[in-house]
């Protein structure tokens, strides 16, 4: 049975959700990261398939998505033999330790979640109770695998407080049970921006098709998407404050090339943004290809992709089973 002191590098906990196409933002904030933690860490990955469906999903297109994303993951350099990568509706114990968290979660605490009140701003019509309550599987996630570290974008630093407030709270009841987890944001990348309003978090769900890059786009829609991102009238390449669109660039530009923001800007001196940008999107294209080719070869070799995540699956099962295991006893549940 998989143990949390199987070795003694730091375990680390993260999932990513299956709606829509993945995109850069979600690649370098995240996936890259991951495959980056692999050697220091032991890594415990998940596509969080449970937290989709706080808004209405097409049941057939979820499928396709979890099984694209997964796909997906793998083809960026999550290896399913070396770390724990998983989906989550698979493990039957994420949904049964929100419960236990639920008894110990103040109501209060989750009204002043900001991502609810955004989400519910633009899903008025379906407010649910699952849509409040995310933020409790969200640390039932984290909690099961004893993660001591959750890499994850700088928006989800207050959820990962609440998984430690919730932590704390039930140690303070019922002893040390649970490893209070740290957010690991990274210093750059954390924050990929909106292509055309590049004071927004680039997201899959804007309205403006431009704004968003995602890991399968063809060469030539990433860089025309790069070539019509929105900048500035100065025509110089620098970062600096009131410059969000060619920081945005420039951030991308390194962190998909390896160059620093003093070689971007020595690179790009005096020739003006066309150049540039066209540059960006080259650079994105280049470092996509090889992700695109893995994953069309993993998509059609899908009976691999399946023993991968039902192995895993297991795996994920055995390794959090001892953890609930353990709070059923605490919390007085008679053992069957």
């Amino acid at each position: 049975m998989e143990s949390p002191k199987t070795d003694k590098k730091k375990i680390a906990f993260s999932g990513i959700q299956a709606t829509g196409s993945v995109h850069i933002g979600n690649y370098l904030g995240a996936i890259k990261n991951w495959v980056d933690m692999q050697e220091a860490h032991r890594c415990i990955y998940s596509i969080v398939d449970m937290h989709a469906i706080t808004v209405r999903q097409d049941p057939k297109a979820l499928r396709e998505n979890t099984l694209r994303a997964y796909a997906l993951g793998i083809a960026c350099g999550i290896d399913p033999e070396k770390s724990i990568f998983f989906i989550q509706s698979h493990v039957h114990t994420h949904a049964e330790l929100t419960w236990v968290l639920n008894c110990f979660t103040p109501y209060g605490e989750l009204g002043r979640m900001t991502q609810f009140k955004d989400k519910s701003q633009t899903n008025a019509d379906n407010i649910n109770a699952g849509l409040f309550d995310y933020p409790v599987l969200m640390a039932s996630d984290i909690l099961l695998y004893q993660a001591a570290l959750v890499p994850v974008g700088a928006d989800q630093k207050q959820h990962i407080e609440l998984t430690r407030n919730t932590a704390i709270r039930f140690n303070s009841v019922y002893g040390n049970v649970f490893e209070i987890p740290e957010p690991l944001i990274p210093e750059t990348g954390a924050r990929v921006m909106s292509l055309q309003d590049p004071t927004k978090k680039m997201s899959k769900s804007d309205d403006n098709p431009k704004s968003c890059v995602a890991l399968l786009d063809s060469r030539d829609a990433i860089i025309k998407k790069f070539r019509s991102a929105v900048t500035d009238s100065e025509a110089e390449v620098v970062m600096r404050e009131g410059k969000d669109g060619i920081n945005n660039l420039i951030t991308i530009y390194g962190l998909m090339t390896g160059r620093s923001v003093a070689e971007t800007e020595a690179e790009f001196g005096g020739r003006g943004y066309g150049d540039f940008k066209t540059a960006v999107g080259e650079a994105v294209a280049d470092k996509l290809r090889p992700i695109q080719e893995k994953f069309d070869d993993l998509m059609k070799d899908k009976g691999y992709v399946e023993s991968c995540y039902r192995k895993n699956a297991d795996r994920a099962l055995q390794f959090s089973g001892r953890t609930l295991e353990k709070v059923y006893k605490k919390v007085g549940f008679l053992a069957r």
